[in-house]
């Protein structure tokens, strides 16, 4: 289990950047739902490399066969 942290930086002109490390997956948006709408509009929102680590990945596919014979 690795330590789960939130890093904020406050510039002078009001802007917050938010840094999320060792939450795995979309959960990390969960956790930081709440605190974004208080700290108002997000201007952008860039995924790190742990969003994407271990997502489960569904793929399905269907087919039709359709044979048909000839009266020759």
């Amino acid at each position: 289990m690795s330590l789960e942290t939130l890093e904020f930086v406050i510039y002078p002109d009001g802007r917050v950047l938010e840094k999320v490390t060792g939450i795995v997956g979309s959960s990390c948006q969960e956790v930081t739902a709440a605190i974004e709408a208080e700290l108002g509009l997000t201007l952008a929102s860039d995924k790190t490399s742990e969003y994407y680590a271990q997502q489960e990945v569904t793929q399905s596919a269907t087919t039709a066969n359709k044979t048909t014979f000839s009266d020759w």
